[in-house]
Parts: C-alpha cells; structure tokens; sequence
C-alpha cells in the first residue's frame, strides 16, 4: 500500500527542501570560518579573553563580507558547441562554450565551470553589458573507445576567499561518442536474402522494379524489357543484330547482427575486449555501405536499424557485464528476426557449447560466423557444423580473413 503524505506535511518538506538549498550556498571554508567564529565567541564569553573576541569577531566579519557577493541574479544564456560529437578513438573534437548576458542590466565578473569527462573547465568571465557575450574555445582529445559526458556549464558566484558561492546549471549533459579503431573491409555479401515479405529468396527476376543490368536478349525474354535505344547503339557500332534486355532484381533486404559475450571471464585482458569492439564497428561500418540493415548486441545494450549509426553508437557505449553470450544471441533474434548474416564475437576462454546454443536461436539457413579474438594464438579460419569459425588475433587481419571465408 502506497503512502502519500499528508496535507499538512507539505508546506514544511518544501521549507526543508529550501533550507537544504540555502545551506548549500556554503562551501566548506566558510563553514570552518563561521564554525571558528562561534566557537571563539563562547571561549571569548566564558574567559573574558579579549584576544580571542577579537578572532571571534574576525571571523564573524569576514563571513558577512562575504554575503554581499551572492546578491544580485545571474541571466545568461549558455551554449556549447561540439564538433563533432562522433569521433574515432585518437582524433580530436572541437569545443566552445559561449555565455550571453540576457539581463537588462550588467552581469559582473563570474567563473564558469565545464565538466569535460573526470575533468572540470574553468574560465573567467569578465564583466558582460547587456546582449555582451564571450566565448571560450578550446580542444578535446580522445583517446579510447567509450562515451565522454560533457557538461553541465555552470556559473559560480561567491566571494573571493571561496566562502560562500552560488552555482547555477545552464545546459544539460552532452556526449561525446568514440568509437573504436576500425579498419576498411570487402563487400560482405549479402547472406540469407529476403524479400519484401520476408521470404528467403535468391533468385535474378524478369518483373520487379528494382533494375539491375543490361544483358544479350536469349529467346524466352519478354519482349517488353528490350532496351531498344542500347540495342540501336550495339547494332550500329557493331553491325551484328543484338537486342539488350533489362535484367531486374528482387527487391530485397538483408540484415547484420552483431552479438559481443560482455562477460569479462572468457577475455584474457581488456584490451582484447576493444579489440572485439574494433571488429564489430569495422563491420558495422561495411555493412552500412552495403546499405544492410544492422543490429548490435552486447550485454545490456542493443540497438537496431536501417544504418549503422545506431549500432555504432552502442558499440561505444558497451561495456563488461554478466549477461553473457547465449542470453544476448536470443536477444539479437528478437531484436533481428530478419537477421540473414550473423556474427557471433567472444574471447580465446570462451566454451564452444556458447556457439552452439546461441546459434539455435535462428534459423538454419543464416549465414553465421563465430569470431574468436584471442591474440596468444595465429588468425586462422575453420569449420565446424555449418559455423565458420575465425580467429582474430590482430584486427589488422579481419579484412583478410572475412575474404577467405566466403563461400
């Protein structure tokens, strides 16, 4: 049964809440300097020490100086600036914050603080008019796969000696996402091949509108597909009676999913796990210019699409969990059950018997790979059971190896 507090309540949970803000506008030297003060002030009343009233009443002054700072309101308007926000791992983004006094009168001297991942920008901005603005530039570099958290811009008002401040967020979290180093690869071919209504089909055909080629006519052809202004070419540079028909293709689609064990036991270091993550973009990426739809799993994160953007996008957010391989293949068939190439991606540790049981979660007739990334052994290819079996030690050896495997 669900609580709800009482009318009555209310009002003081918000003067709670209120208190709890204004207290927060005191760091933790002024509450050292106001702590100091009061505490002098009842040694100074006790023993009648002048000096010590005298610290005491240093003390208490120099904290009601600095009240004086937190007058006033703060109207800015915020903006960073991120180009781009994808990038690979080893290049470089350009930032800028740039900061508008909104306000109809001037706006002093304040610090603005921009959270750049672990790190926190600071800048001083000097005094605005109205409608003045000022921008800050400056360079982010990346250096590894994953996500980098970008902001909020935060405006810092308060007193010299860092007492007390005021902090106001103008702009919310952006992200940065890095992706992994990825290497070009060949056509992937297209795997199980489906038509417009999910029909497994691999078939040239004389009727559907998606043109393909020209070809010599053979008797049979429907004479409604001779391209006569191609056959007057042919005809005329060659002399020799020759009819060019057109030759059409299936409308079809074909689907990429990509599935990553995320579980940290079947990896020998973290760096093979990147590595894992190298290949699986690299794919990502050439199954996009093969304009195939494509699907990414990896533990708890997953994502499909028409492009790779999607995915890429999750390959840079993935991470270590315990999900595990089987578990995140049955995912892939509900996020993909158009699925006609797969890949299955894990570690030298990993059990065979994974494969298998991932791969009872498609059908027979997709196109499947399992991708071993294990460094401490040569790159090499093998079959198993209608599973083609590579092994990567080097990403630099995917192209190559993805070449060989074709049937």
């Amino acid at each position: 049964m669900n609580s709800q507090p009482l009318p009555w309540t209310r009002p003081r949970r918000a003067l709670d809440r209120l208190l709890v803000r204004r207290m927060g506008i005191v760091n933790p030297v002024g509450w050292t300097v106001l702590a100091a003060g009061v505490v002098l002030a009842v040694a100074a009343a006790l023993t009648d020490w002048r000096e010590v009233a005298v610290l005491a009443a240093a003390c208490l002054l120099v904290f009601a100086l600095a009240l004086p700072f937190l007058l006033g309101r703060t109207n800015v308007r915020v903006d960073v600036v991120l180009q781009p926000e994808r990038v690979a791992a080893g290049d470089s983004v350009a930032a800028s914050v740039r900061v508008r006094n909104i306000a109809t009168h001037g706006l002093l001297p304040t610090v603005l603080e921009l959270g750049v991942g672990s790190m926190v920008h600071r800048y001083g901005v000097p005094r605005l008019g109205p409608d003045e603005a000022h921008e800050e530039s400056f360079t982010i570099r990346t250096e590894r796969r994953g996500v980098i958290p970008v902001g909020p811009a935060t405006t810092r008002r308060g007193d010299p000696l860092g007492m007390l401040s005021r902090d106001v967020e103008w702009t919310d979290v952006v992200e940065i996402l890095v992706r992994p180093p990825m290497v070009p690869l060949d056509s992937l071919g297209a795997g199980l091949l489906r038509d417009l209504e999910g029909v497994a089909i691999d078939a040239v055909s004389q009727s559907d509108l998606a043109f393909h080629t020209l070809r010599e006519y053979v008797p049979g052809d429907d004479l409604r597909h001779v391209h006569w202004r191609s056959s007057a070419k042919v005809m005329s540079s060659t002399a020799a009676s020759r009819l060019l028909v057109r030759q059409y293709l299936d409308t079809r689609r074909s689907h990429v999913a990509l599935v990553v064990d995320d579980r940290p036991s079947v990896w020998a270091d973290a760096r093979d796990f990147e590595t894992a993550m190298s290949v699986s973009a690299s794919i990502i990426v050439r199954a996009t210019l093969d304009e195939f739809d494509t699907s990414f799993v990896c533990g708890t994160r997953a994502s499909s699409g028409l492009t790779g953007h999607l995915a890429l996008d999750s390959v840079c957010r993935a991470d270590f969990g315990d999900v595990g391989l089987v578990a995140s293949a049955h995912r892939a068939a509900v996020v993909a059950p158009d699925t006609s190439l797969l890949f299955l991606v894990s570690g030298g540790a990993v059990d065979f018997d994974d494969f298998q049981r991932s791969l009872t979660a498609f059908p027979p007739q997709v196109r499947r790979f399992a991708l071993i990334v294990d460094p401490s052994k040569p790159s090499r290819i093998t079959e198993t059971g209608g599973l083609v079996v590579v092994r990567v030690a080097d990403v630099d050896d995917l192209a190559g190896l993805l070449r060989w495997s074709r049937p």
